[in-house]
């Protein structure tokens, strides 16, 4: 066969295929309106597909606000609260008006650690694996087991575990309060709090649900009610159900009396540098410099 027979017959195949992709364009009906949307929707969002947000990806959850833009507000996507070029267009896109002062959070382990092993654990490295052999390897019940369940999940890589502590910490400039890490800790002792909460309180330690043969680290809450009695802004409130403070960061103003008066430092100022000094993740180097 000659090479002109062979560009010919080639030729005849490409106007067929043409000729067959213009008809189909012609029939098949156009794109919905509604996978547009999500498309272009899906272009403001991370494509982390950390599932979050509750969607098992990004493209997922731009369906779901392409259909019901308030889904955003039960459903939040973290990462877009940090980055305002994407979080400027879900709100053209949708017609949204996000607060992020209220949405914007960042996770704290509720756990300073210094909790004494009681024996030597030789089984799976996980955190949800550990707790459920007699509650864990260590003499507190409610603190951080250390296996690093949370480490694994955090996309933002957030998250260390502190050998010397045998605790999780939080990095607050990386974390995107994605709260992954809080649904991975078998403990419960992961918090989302806002962001611009002032107090952060570093104990689980639930006097009222003592478990027989276990106590708490030589540093943990006594339950003395101390910061309770100290504050004069009713910002902290005695949970008597679990024994132990919480807060109401909108009456809260960084007085500092809660945290003077607390016999075993439980609790520590959430700014940057104090929470990071306070967890030995500023360098001696960094220190000197802020001087």
């Amino acid at each position: 066969m000659s090479i002109y027979a062979i560009i010919g017959i080639l030729t005849a195949i490409g106007i067929v295929c043409g000729v067959l992709i213009y008809i189909v364009n012609r029939v098949l009906p156009d794109e919905p309106e509604s996978l547009k949307k999500a498309e272009a929707v899906s272009k403001n969002l991370p494509g982390m597909n950390c599932g979050a947000c509750g969607y098992p990806g990004c493209f997922a959850y731009a369906q779901a606000l392409s259909k019901d833009k308030d889904i955003f507000f039960s459903n939040t996507c973290a990462t877009v609260l940090q980055d305002p070029e994407m979080l400027k267009g879900l709100e053209d896109l949708l017609g949204l008006e996000i607060d992020t002062s209220s949405m914007d959070k960042k996770a704290v382990v509720r756990c300073y650690g210094n909790s004494k092993w009681i024996g030597d654990y030789t089984g799976i490295k996980s955190c949800s694996a550990a707790d459920k052999l007699s509650g864990g390897p260590k003499e507190c019940p409610f603190g951080c087991l250390g296996f690093g369940d949370c480490v694994e999940v955090c996309p933002n890589d957030a998250i260390s575990i502190d050998k010397k502590q045998g605790t999780a910490i939080v990095d607050p400039d990386k974390c995107s309060g994605c709260g992954l890490c809080v649904k991975a800790c078998p403990r419960n002792i992961i918090e989302l709090v806002q962001s611009h909460a002032n107090i952060v309180f570093l104990c689980n330690y639930q006097s009222i649900k003592n478990v027989p043969g276990r106590k708490k680290c030589d540093m943990g809450c006594l339950h003395c009610k101390r910061c309770f009695k100290a504050c004069e802004n009713d910002a902290i409130i005695w949970n008597e159900e679990k024994g132990i403070p919480e807060f109401d960061f909108s009456k809260c103003t960084l007085c500092g009396k809660c945290i003077e008066i607390c016999p075993h430092d439980r609790l520590v100022e959430l700014s940057d540098i104090v929470l990071k000094e306070k967890l030995g993740l500023v360098s001696s180097l960094d220190k000197k410099e802020k001087k």
